[in-house]
């Protein structure tokens, strides 16, 4: 026997009363300790997220402010928004306590949902509104569109942007600035001709002013 296991097997002996002792066994292992387990079990599904959006009525929202028409749309609901210019000048509505509603895209008491766009047509306080929303011109068919009356802005947006348009007052030589507040009076190609990338002329005065 080594002197290594005598040792060791006298050490047992000492102490046979209180332990059991394998001196073929380290003392530190042991078998009884527990090992993780992989789990099968399925994911919890994740809490569904999708709502149904709601369905409100359309208030009647003409003859209002524009303003305190949108607040109206946003208090029932909508959120959605937005207006044009129903005299057909392409104005934008930059204050809206200065525009009144002259038209909407839905009829008031129609039940829609909530995340559909509402379209306001307005003119200014001042102003009265139209017997229906005035169309801005549109260049369709490859064909210049008669503009006389349109407003200079509004002109400018039925062409291409990449065409030559130059604008004259037709009465005082003035300087045409803010285009949506200038009347188209005469124009050059003449309604209905081919629009083949030529320059186009327009004469204007101020919506108060009468053409010569």
């Amino acid at each position: 026997m080594s002197t290594r296991t005598l040792a060791t097997t006298l050490g047992c002996l000492a102490v046979l009363t209180l332990v059991g002792c394998d001196p073929a066994t380290p003392a530190a292992e042991s078998s009884d300790t527990p090992t993780a387990t992989a789990t099968t079990a399925d994911p919890a599904p994740s809490p569904k997220s999708d709502k149904p959006v709601e369905r409100k009525a359309v208030a009647n929202f003409v003859g209002m402010g524009l303003q305190s028409a949108q607040d109206k749309a946003q208090a029932d609901g909508f959120y959605l928004l937005k207006s044009h210019d129903s005299a057909g000048r392409d104005r934008m509505q930059a204050l809206d306590r200065n525009w009144k509603v002259c038209s909407q895209n839905y009829a008031a008491g129609k039940t829609i949902p909530t995340d559909t766009e509402l379209d306001f047509g307005a003119v200014k306080l001042e102003e009265t509104c139209p017997p229906k929303d005035r169309p801005e011109p549109k260049a369709e068919g490859g064909e210049m569109p008669n503009l006389e009356g349109k407003s200079v802005k509004a002109a400018r947006g039925a062409l291409d942007s990449g065409t030559s348009i130059s604008v004259t007052d037709a009465g005082e030589d003035r300087m045409v600035l803010m285009e949506s507040n200038w009347q188209v009076c005469t124009q050059s190609p003449s309604p209905g001709a081919a629009l083949n990338g030529q320059p186009v002329e327009l004469t204007a005065v101020k919506f108060d002013e009468s053409c010569p």
